[in-house]
């Protein structure tokens, strides 16, 4: 049974930060570029972070410089580091397959990040 199971959100500061995991089951993410995505309120999905098969990283321009993908095929996780946190990053973050190479998977409960003093 595929499952991609997010967690590590939380509320933090402005200029704070975060690791989010992403567990995935059913599947090996290996073969599979994969992405974090991101959705705030009134707001649709959006694509933040992706990595290839092979490890090359992409961000979207919002969170270049400030966000690391990355990913450990052993344990068949997914992370997301996040660093110099703003408010604008506030959104729910999901995990699954880069919807740009490959179809998407049923998404999962996703993880809150809340910044906020």
């Amino acid at each position: 049974q595929v499952q991609l199971v997010e967690s590590g959100g939380g509320l933090v500061q402005p200029g704070g930060s975060l690791r989010l995991s992403c567990a995935v089951s059913g599947f090996s993410a290996g073969n599979f570029a994969m992405s974090w995505y991101r959705q705030a309120p009134g707001k649709e999905r959006e694509s933040v972070a992706a990595i290839s098969r092979i490890g090359a990283t992409n961000y979207a321009d919002s969170v270049k410089g400030r966000f690391a993908i990355s990913r450990d095929y052993n344990k068949n996780t997914v992370y997301l580091q996040m660093n110099s946190l703003k408010r604008e990053d506030t959104a729910v973050y999901y995990c699954n397959r880069d919807r740009a190479k490959h179809t998407v998977l049923p998404w999962g409960q996703g993880t809150q990040v809340t910044i906020s003093s």
